[in-house]
């Protein structure tokens, strides 16, 4: 819910600016919340340091010094040593990396492609096709999501990792682990796609007999021309919630199938992995870092994805405050 501060701001904003769009006018309620410009900050600086993380990280993630083993916190290693005695904040960095590829690429394709267009031809088409594509959703629905990943991870994972023209991709994009990526967005793509396609559904359902949509369909405009000019603008915010809504979740899977083992497999990092390392009693005792940074930024990252969409909910649907 928006406090009276955030709705007062907000009613100041639009009284300076009425003739702003309506996504002028939503960015700029947006930034009236200062906890959602800080989460923003957050998951900005996170995406940032993934994306460059070559760039960015002091040192490459398989760097080893056994001579400095599990060290603290120092100038020359600010998040301490691991077991091996690599960098923690390199690998903090590199598995950032690991995250944003696997989130942006599950967000692109069972997000986007297959929410957004199975949902939009469910609800406009109907009939045999809304029926065939809502019962395939109810069957990934129905399955555990979790055990299902990991079962589809460690079963066609090693395949999947064996396929030659993979491993062409990997060299030519110059990204480690590109096989590791595509097994895990894959699957997760496959149970990502139905909550955010039932949802679009519904809104269609309703747009699909408005005024307009009669009209172009009447003038002869074509199924994709009123699917994609006509209905999905006006199904752009429910979108958009849903994808901000979704990434906290798709990150905290990955996060978890690393942590079973089944997810990015070594030497590429990934936050599973780090707090399965740190998390025995004895490692916790000895060397607190080893699991209280990456659960600290782990938990952060989350967490800003959530107070992200509370915060679009507010500002794009706020008949639902």
């Amino acid at each position: 819910m928006a406090s009276a501060i955030d709705v007062a701001g907000e009613a100041e904003f639009d009284a300076e600016r009425p003739s702003r769009g309506p996504l002028a006018l939503a960015m700029r309620r947006l930034l009236c919340k200062k906890i959602a410009v800080a989460a923003l900050v957050f998951i900005g600086v996170f995406y940032f340091c993934g994306l460059f993380a070559p760039v960015v990280a002091p040192h490459s993630y398989t760097d080893q010094n056994l001579d400095i083993v599990q060290q603290g916190p120092s100038w020359q290693h600010p998040l301490g040593t691991d077991g091996l005695g690599r960098d923690m904040l390199s690998r903090v960095i590199w598995a950032s990396r690991t995250t944003v590829i696997v989130t942006g690429a599950t967000l692109l394709t069972g997000g986007l492609v297959l929410a957004v267009g199975l949902g939009l031809l469910a609800g406009y088409a109907g009939g045999k096709v809304d029926t065939a594509i809502m019962r395939v959703g109810d069957v990934f629905f129905a399955l555990p999501g979790l055990p299902m990943l990991i079962m589809i991870n460690a079963t066609l994972g090693a395949r999947i990792r064996g396929m030659g023209w993979l491993g062409t991709i990997e060299k030519a994009l110059r990204i480690d682990g590109f096989p590791d990526y595509v097994v895990v967005f894959g699957a997760l793509s496959l149970f990502a796609w139905v909550g955010g396609a039932r949802i679009i559904r519904s809104q269609v359902l309703a747009l699909r007999e408005t005024e307009y949509v009669t009209a172009a369909r009447a003038m002869g405009a074509s199924t994709w021309r009123i699917i994609f000019q006509h209905l999905l603008p006006n199904v752009s915010n429910i979108i958009i919630v849903t994808l901000s809504a979704s990434l906290g979740a798709i990150a905290g899977t990955e996060i978890a199938l690393s942590w079973f083992g089944v997810g990015v497999q070594p030497p590429t990092p990934s936050f599973g992995a780090m707090l399965f390392e740190g998390g025995s009693i004895r490692t916790l005792q000895a060397n607190p870092h080893l699991l209280l940074v990456p659960g600290a930024i782990v938990a952060g990252l989350i967490f800003s994805f959530n107070l992200l969409g509370d915060a679009l909910t507010d500002v794009l649907t706020p008949h639902a405050r």
